[in-house]
């Protein structure tokens, strides 16, 4: 048994091997840190510190107690801690066996660091949602076991919102595991000091996702261009190709918001400006992109190998990631490379100075932030040095660090409307503008599926801005039947993102001709709308018509998106929380609060059902009225999607 005691608002918890300490952290938050070390650091990694708060806490021989508004907490001398919202029990502690009663469960890995794990009591019909995005299949992520660690396609943030009315943060950067699965919910840090977690309570999702805005930070708000359609392909090998499919889109009266440079575009790995041979003109390609309203968006990535003329300065003063052991290469893709270390505010200075001279002093001020997690091979985190500490601790810090380099750099610019798409994000990457998508996925209906539960589950834990790949990025086929169905189902679903962006490496076609015989990376197939056949490039023509017309729409909900942390792409529980039905349909969506979209996501699909909530909805293809509460059939052939409106409002008139 353990010691409990009261100072200053806090609850401390002591026995021989921990101390812990819960304490309130914003506005119906309690803030949980506990070490075997006797000592609780004061690393808040990306929280935003919070002005304090009225709050009460006594203790008695056998428990303390904790209340902080919604928020209540008792914490026994057995060290076992239970949470409430307004008197009721929303979490407990359970212990880790049977008949081991510790309720957090440490294992030294020498020095201070432990591999650190907390178990909490699974609840029947309790429900989760968030955790970053991954190509999982799952929307509900209860009975799911996921580790926490950045891939290709997978960004870990370790948040999730319970439908008992919680939002759970897991405070720490560490590699790691959640389960939340039928018999218990487990957080694990691979390596790490201490235990930190973050309860928030609140009476709707609504309030919960605004209370961890102001915890991890808001997003700015959202650049007025960048709701247009993007065009992007792996890759344009050069100038005249990407100024050629600019003039395309203008000659043909298409909108295009943005059109992106690919990778390779410099001469080498960690060289960031662009190689000459191709492009010999930039500050012309971006006066006349400037005149086409068109914004330039440069791919930038983190990798570097010795040949870069960077190289040398960087590694000799430690800014870069090193292996602890064995080779210095931690990925291998056109010889080993290794990668920046964004975690050292040198290396963001350095990085930023060659940003600014070579692309930002020409006019392309957006940047892609690729290979953000960063991708290792083999994915070894604890044979990894960053600045900031081993891999196996604050290995998920990558991407956080990776967008706020950027960030910073283009607000001492001067620049106001920052957006940065990047393949992974952690806890507050949001507030660097940072438009995460769904990375390197399939060109297959089953991705296209799974992207749309990926989407909202991002939206789930504070990034506001996503998108996917539309058509997904490998492996298609620009002229067979399916990728033309393909491509069509998903850009109906990509009309409906945050952002409308068109990627992808496709396979090149017989007639396709060759630039630059012996390049690195040649252009991939075509990519652009009229490139699948006249019949698709009719329905693409007006889809990305009905974008800009939805842009309005969409500017007003990233702006509440901004101010109060509430997602444009939303769940449908988001809006409709006593709605039990809700809580499972991840296969459509409310997009701001007045428009529900069911995309089509199966190959020969013509039509499925559709769940309304309460209330009166206006189909926007026939303008039939439907009671809601219930499922009903709606058809839609390929030229066809699904959506409807709340009777009343006036965005009826956008379609």
């Amino acid at each position: 048994m353990g010691v409990i005691e009261v100072k200053k608002n806090k609850v401390i918890f002591q026995k021989r091997d921990e101390l812990a300490v819960i304490e309130p952290w914003g506005k119906d938050c309690l803030r949980f840190r506990a070490s075997p070390n006797a000592r609780i650091t004061d690393e808040n990694w990306s929280l935003i510190p919070q002005p304090e708060v009225k709050c009460s806490a006594s203790a008695g021989d056998d428990k303390a107690v904790i209340v902080n508004g919604k928020i209540s907490a008792e914490v026994f001398s057995s060290g076992k801690v239970v949470y409430y919202k307004n008197g009721k029990e929303i979490l407990a502690e359970r212990p880790y066996m049977a008949f081991n009663t510790k309720y957090r469960v440490y294992r030294s890995l020498g020095g201070d660091n432990h591999r650190a794990t907390v178990i909490f009591q699974a609840y029947e019909n309790e429900h989760f949602y968030g955790l970053g995005q991954e190509q999982n299949d799952c929307f509900d992520l209860k009975g799911s076991t996921s580790e926490l660690i950045h891939k290709n396609t997978k960004s870990s943030i370790p948040f999730v919102y319970s439908s008992r009315g919680y939002g759970f943060l897991w405070n720490n950067p560490a590699i790691g595991r959640c389960e939340l699965t039928n018999n218990h919910s487990l957080w694990t840090a691979n390596s790490t000091k201490q235990i930190d977690y973050i309860i928030i309570a609140g009476d709707t999702p609504a309030e919960i996702m605004s209370k961890y805005a102001d915890l991890t930070g808001h997003a700015p708000k959202f650049p007025r261009w960048a709701s247009g359609f993007w065009q992007s392909k792996l890759r344009y090998e050069d100038q005249d190709e990407l100024l050629g499919v600019a003039r395309e889109y203008k000659r043909r009266g298409i909108p295009l918001s943005a059109i992106v440079i690919d990778y390779f575009h410099w001469p080498e790995q960690g060289e960031w400006k662009l190689d000459p041979k191709y492009w010999p003109d930039t500050e012309g390609m971006c006066k006349e992109l400037n005149e086409l309203k068109i914004k330039p968006v440069i791919s930038i990535w983190p990798t570097i190998n010795p040949n870069s003329e960077n190289y040398k300065y960087m590694d000799e003063r430690n800014m870069l990631l090193r292996t602890e052991r064995g080779q210095y290469g931690i990925f291998d893709f056109y010889g080993l490379q290794t990668y920046i270390d964004p975690t050292n505010p040198e290396t963001r200075e350095y990085v930023w100075s060659k940003v600014y001279q070579n692309y930002y002093k020409i006019g392309i001020r957006n940047y892609w932030l690729d290979e953000a997690e960063p991708e290792i091979n083999p994915v070894q985190f604890n044979n990894i040095r960053f600045y900031k500490g081993n891999g196996e601790e604050v290995g998920l810090l990558y991407p956080y660090y990776y967008s706020k380099l950027f960030y910073d750099g283009l607000k001492k610019a001067g620049e106001e409307e920052i957006i940065s798409l990047v393949r992974a994000a952690w806890i507050g990457s949001q507030r660097f503008g940072a438009l995460v998508w769904s990375g390197d996925i399939p060109s297959t209906f089953e991705s296209l599926r799974m992207s749309v539960k990926t989407g909202l589950n991002m939206a789930m834990c504070g990034i506001p801005w996503w998108c996917s790949d539309i058509g997904g990025f490998w492996g298609a086929d620009i002229e067979s039947d399916y990728f033309r169905e393909l491509i069509v189902r998903w850009f109906q679903f990509g009309v409906f993102c945050p952002v409308t962006r068109i990627h992808g490496a496709r396979k090149r076609t017989a007639n396709q001709i060759e630039r630059h015989p012996g390049i690195k990376e040649r252009s991939g197939g075509d990519n652009e709308i009229w490139s699948f056949g006249e019949k698709v490039y009719s329905i693409l023509k007006k889809l990305v018509e009905l974008r800009e017309r939805l842009r309005p729409y969409i500017h007003k909900y990233m702006d509440i998106a901004s101010e109060t942390g509430a997602p444009v792409m939303r769940p449908m529980f988001f809006n409709y929380p006593e709605d039990e039905v809700c809580y499972k349909l991840g296969d459509q969506y409310m997009f701001g609060d007045d428009i529900l979209f069911a995309p089509i996501v199966y190959q020969g699909q013509t039509s499925r059902n559709v769940y309304l909530p309460s209330g009166t909805w206006v189909d926007v293809n026939s303008r039939k009225e439907y009671a809601g509460g219930r499922f009903v059939e709606m058809s839609a052939e390929i030229d066809k999607y699904i959506a409807f409106v709340k009777e009343g409002s006036d965005c009826i008139n956008l379609f």
